[in-house]
């Protein structure tokens, strides 16, 4: 499910761009719930915690959830604006990074035998004066957590027993 007019692919916010890719061999169905779970995030990324702060519709990882992740005490909250698995996740910032109108899209895409991943975003910095420093950080951080996502599914291919079908069948 997705928001009106946001379908797959990056809905621009802001005034700075960013737009990242790492490639698996896993399949899109492996990937998906790997980024499309909260609580999975900890698993494959840097980050120390991640949860669902509030459940969303009509997944509870879907449009309208909540979700807060962090390193070292320090994070971000972030809602759910999109959500066509195993394909599409997008998502804004709440609070937690000193940006405004903030929107990212994470695209996944059968290639080949594999999936490429897509990381893109849009955001106006917080602060004026800060966008440059932004645009040097925001870049390379996305990258860490597609090429963490890729490394990850590569190496762990299958869900982990339990979890929902993302395909819905």
């Amino acid at each position: 499910m997705t928001t009106p007019g946001a379908g797959p692919g990056p809905a621009r916010a802001g005034s700075y761009v960013y737009r990242v890719e790492a490639r698996t061999p896993a399949p899109v169905e492996a990937v998906w719930p790997l980024v499309g779970e909260a609580r999975r995030w900890r698993d494959w990324s840097f980050l120390d915690a991640s949860r669902l702060e509030r459940e969303g519709s009509p997944e509870p990882d879907g449009v309208g959830a909540v979700r807060a992740f962090t390193r070292f005490g320090v994070g971000s909250r972030e809602e759910v604006v999109a959500w066509d698995p195993p394909h599409h996740l997008g998502y804004r910032i709440l609070r937690g990074f000193p940006v405004r109108d903030y929107r990212a899209d994470v695209t996944l895409e059968p290639a080949g035998d594999g999936t490429r991943i897509e990381w893109a975003g849009s955001y106006d910095p917080k602060w004026p004066g800060t966008g440059g420093l932004l645009q040097l950080v925001l870049p390379r951080m996305m990258q860490r957590f597609a090429d963490d996502l890729a490394r990850y599914a590569t190496d762990h291919p299958d869900p982990p027993p339990g979890s929902p079908d993302p395909a819905g069948s």
